[in-house]
């Protein structure tokens, strides 16, 4: 069985202000895409809230199940985050090095849950480098903060 493949992207306009996040799945000859999006969040927010939607929507497919997934993400934020700074945090009471509160945690428990579940790999990627399925979950991010500026 071949990888599920996951481009994720989330962004805000002004940081707080009104965000967006896409994804787009791609298993199985399939490519689907889903958005979401507040009216007063954070750009790392978003970023968290993509990755999450996107392994969701893996866990909750019974044909995905013991399926290897690569997230391709272009945030260093959440790749590093989930990849090694999560290790530290949790050891320490979800306190950051320098012994303040992790910013985020419910998104990082939710993305933590989900990523111990499955196999994954993370691959970060540029960012508005022409990168086909991260530019559409970028124009797909867009999209949901256009709906809360009108």
């Amino acid at each position: 069985m071949e990888d599920i493949i996951i481009y994720t992207d989330g962004g805000c306009s002004g940081n707080p202000g009104p965000g967006g996040w896409g994804i787009v799945v791609i298993a199985d000859g399939a490519v689907k895409k889903l958005s979401g999006g507040e009216a007063m969040t954070t750009n790392n927010k978003m970023e968290l809230s993509a990755a999450i939607a996107g392994l969701s929507v893996v866990k909750n497919t019974p044909s995905f199940a013991g399926r290897s997934v690569t997230v391709n993400i272009d945030s260093q934020y959440v790749k590093n985050g989930i990849t090694q700074w999560i290790h530290s945090w949790k050891a320490k009471g979800w306190k950051t090095a320098d012994k303040k509160p992790v910013k985020n945690q419910e998104l990082w428990e939710k993305l933590d849950e989900l990523n111990s579940m499955l196999d994954v790999k993370w691959n970060w990627v540029k960012g508005h480098a022409g990168i086909e399925y991260n530019e559409i979950c970028d124009s797909l991010c867009q999209k949901e903060i256009a709906k809360f500026k009108q």
